[in-house]
């Protein structure tokens, strides 16, 4: 039987590891600039999905960066609907030539939407879409056949709901203290507050119809907390009693005025007031 050794290299003073070939991978060439900027273009494009047909809405998750591919179609208007209450700047296309590009609203006040409007001339075109708004940018991919087109586009928005989350969380936290036994049906927000703006001047103040509740920022420093002070018809001020719970004052009584005060001589004085129904401009003025 015959047995193949692999060679072995003669070294000065012994023999050394054995030699063994391997063929040499070559390295792959680097990519062109046109060609880096086209992979990042298709790896950032969003097709349709047939999963996220709400109707005939495709609607897509919000991402900074991605590209929405847009299917048109000749004689088809494609509405591109934005958040509500979005603010629409400048909207800018590589082929305006051959585009028709409009934009329009729907709803009112909160509710107010903007809608960019979208209608290609012939089939075979393919172009890009900027959008701009007070809030973000929204980049596009046009393309129009002689197939079915999309009725409309939209976007939900993962940020924001995450940043409304957090805000209802703390708020929630903030109201613990005082929410127990509390009706929201039976409260009244009509007060007044003015005066200085300290950096604790409280942002709202209500009552249950038995107890009148001043809440404070959440900066505050309660050793700082500044004692409150009952205002009479004739403008005289009386100490009040009242217990910190959170960040709220809760005073046993309903009051028509009453003073927060603090300092000596550079005083700073917040008056609270209790107005009548329908004077104040929104609840915690």
């Amino acid at each position: 039987m015959n047995v193949h050794l692999p060679r072995l290299a003669l070294a000065a003073g012994g023999l050394s590891l054995p030699i063994c070939s391997h063929p040499v991978i070559a390295a792959a060439p680097p990519l062109s600039r046109a060609a880096v900027v086209e992979r990042a273009n298709r790896a950032a494009t969003i097709e349709p999905q047939v999963s996220r047909f709400v109707q005939a809405v495709q609607l897509q998750a919000f991402s900074e960066g991605a590209i929405y591919h847009v299917m048109t179609a000749p004689d088809r208007v494609t509405d591109i609907a934005l958040q509500p209450g979005e603010n629409l700047v400048a909207v800018a296309s590589g082929d305006t030539a051959r585009w028709v590009i409009g934009d329009t609203t729907s709803g009112q006040g909160d509710t107010k939407r903007t809608h960019v409007l979208v209608k290609p001339y012939s089939p075979g075109l393919a172009t890009n879409l900027v959008i701009t708004t007070d809030r973000r940018s929204y980049h596009l991919a046009l393309s129009s056949s002689d197939g079915v087109a999309m009725s409309a586009l939209s976007w939900t928005y993962p940020a924001d709901e995450l940043v409304a989350i957090k805000r209802a969380v703390v708020a929630a936290e903030a109201a613990k203290p005082i929410a127990a036994g509390l009706s929201a049906e039976s409260l009244n927000f009509n007060y007044e507050i003015s005066g200085d703006k300290p950096t604790w001047r409280p942002l709202r103040a209500f009552d249950d119809g038995r107890q009148t509740f001043i809440q404070l920022p959440a900066s505050i420093v309660l050793d700082e907390a500044p004692p409150l002070f009952l205002i009479d018809e004739k403008g005289a001020a009386q100490l009040v009693n009242y217990r910190l719970s959170g960040r709220y004052y809760v005073v046993d009584r309903i009051f028509t005025a009453a003073e927060l005060r603090l300092g000596t001589k550079n005083q700073q004085i917040v008056r609270i007031q209790r107005v009548a129904e329908g004077t104040v401009q929104g609840r915690g003025r």
